[in-house]
């Protein structure tokens, strides 16, 4: 019988589906971090060796996109800029197939719901 995912399943699984489409864009990995609630999930450089800090947070499948918390992202950019790197957000939701607003079962198909790479202004702040 097939069962739920648990929170590291579902937050690994997004990674991947995030590790995927950074590799797509041709980012180099030069850390990778899957526990939850550690941050960054990924230290990457593009061609130009610019550095990025990209968070991965996933949620339920909704009508509105995944978001972050605004006061805690605004610390966090803080710790990029110190460190001469990029911030981007990678919001996914997952959800059953049966359900959307239940998570997907282990080895069973998913729905998804990712609007991509969402590169974050750390200059102004």
């Amino acid at each position: 019988m097939s069962r739920p995912l648990t929170k590291q399943e579902l937050h690994n699984l997004a990674m991947n589906i995030v590790g995927k489409d950074l590799e797509a864009k041709g980012y180099e990995f030069l850390a990778v971090n899957s526990q939850l609630k550690r941050n960054p999930q990924f230290v990457c450089i593009d061609k130009n060796n610019q550095r990025y800090f990209v968070i991965v947070k996933v949620g339920s499948i909704s009508d509105f996109p995944i978001t972050f918390d605004v006061i805690w992202m605004e610390t966090f950019k803080h710790h990029a800029r110190n460190q001469q790197a990029k911030v981007v957000f990678a919001g996914v939701g997952l959800g059953n197939v049966a359900d959307k607003t239940q998570p997907p079962n282990l080895n069973e198909a998913y729905l998804l719901q990712y609007e991509g790479l969402e590169y974050l202004d750390i200059e102004n702040n």
